[in-house]
């Protein structure tokens, strides 16, 4: 009995189907594993991620790449929750001489036709503090986090947890 020579792996100066799914994975993994967005009304809510936590810890942090509202008109965003924490909070980053501190505030403007970057190790940015995490968050992890706009209203995201490209996050004091 003859077996294909495809499935033997045998060289026939064509790509194996093996080869071809490899190629397609990873051409598209970049893609499916660091582009995720989320819509709601006029706003699209672009790459949100969280930062690793070390065992013990029971804060955290979401972060957005940006809240891009497309709309013409402003919005804001009024609260968060996830079964990830106790609480959520919306904090602003602020530079004081050289240590960065951070503060709640009752909503994050989304003005119109305006990207709104909420990356960490930004100065005079914002982020979701996470308060009362319920386990640590560790690299590679998914958890759901619902944002409540004061237009577009709710919209759940799914909420990455990854290291910073740079390697740490930046040290922080409330």
């Amino acid at each position: 009995m003859m077996s294909n020579p495809l499935c033997r792996g045998e060289a026939t100066g064509r790509p194996t189907r093996r080869m071809l799914c490899a190629s397609l994975v990873a051409c598209c993994l970049p893609f499916a594993v660091y582009a995720h967005g989320f819509k709601v009304g006029d706003l699209v809510i672009d790459h949100p991620y969280a930062t690793p936590t070390r065992p013990g810890m029971t804060t955290g942090a979401v972060y957005f790449r940006a809240i891009q509202n497309k709309g013409t008109e402003s919005d804001r965003l009024l609260s968060a929750r996830t079964p990830a924490a106790a609480t959520v909070e919306l904090h602003r980053m602020e530079m004081d001489g050289d240590v960065m501190r951070m503060r709640a505030v009752p909503a994050i403007e989304l003005p119109a036709k305006t990207d709104v970057r909420l990356r960490h190790g930004t100065a005079n940015g914002h982020h979701l503090m996470l308060l009362g995490l319920k386990a640590p968050l560790k690299d590679g992890d998914r958890f759901p986090v619902t944002l409540t706009f004061q237009r577009a209203g709710e919209r759940e995201v799914m909420v990455w947890v990854q290291t910073p490209r740079d390697g740490a996050a930046p040290a922080h004091k409330h």
